[in-house]
């Protein structure tokens, strides 16, 4: 009797470890069968392997700094579905953060992920009161398939 509870022990636990490990996503292609299959998506930036914009001008160096998100409310759209040349998906997230210990503001990150592995963020910490933009930078960057150096990591 011992026995097969531990047998059935070791089974249930290997079974646990293996169902709760992140799987990595490559590319738009294994994120669109992720999502379809309804499972939960990770999101992990590495700023400092994006190129970062502010204004419209590349700046040299991003921070070195990371963020995270999961895609819970997210848009699909599939190629001319809305007059857009690629497919897409979009995503957004929007919280109350402490800025440099001075004021509250709003920590808005969107996110745009293409069919061709290619990623834009948008950053912008917006004032609580007007919804007023104290700073905006655009990233770009590729979804990190383990042989680039891309700055998105998904995982599943």
């Amino acid at each position: 009797m011992k026995n097969k509870f531990l047998i059935f022990l070791l089974i249930f636990l290997s079974l646990l470890s293996t169902g709760c490990q992140s799987k990595k996503i490559n590319n738009f292609s294994e994120l669109i069968t992720a999502i379809k299959s309804g499972t939960e998506i990770k999101v992990r930036i590495h700023y400092g392997k994006c190129n970062l914009f502010s204004k419209g001008k590349k700046i040299k160096n991003s921070p070195e700094a990371i963020g995270g998100m999961t895609l819970d409310v997210f848009e699909y759209f599939a190629k001319n579905s809305i007059g857009n040349k690629k497919a897409y998906i979009a995503a957004s997230k929007n919280n109350l953060i402490n800025y440099k210990n001075k004021n509250f503001f709003y920590n808005f990150v969107k996110i745009r992920i293409y069919e061709n592995n290619h990623v834009e963020i948008t950053a912008k910490y917006l004032t609580r009161k007007d919804l007023e933009p104290i700073m905006s930078e655009i990233f770009k960057t590729t979804i990190n398939n383990g042989n680039n150096n891309g700055g998105v990591f998904l995982y599943k």
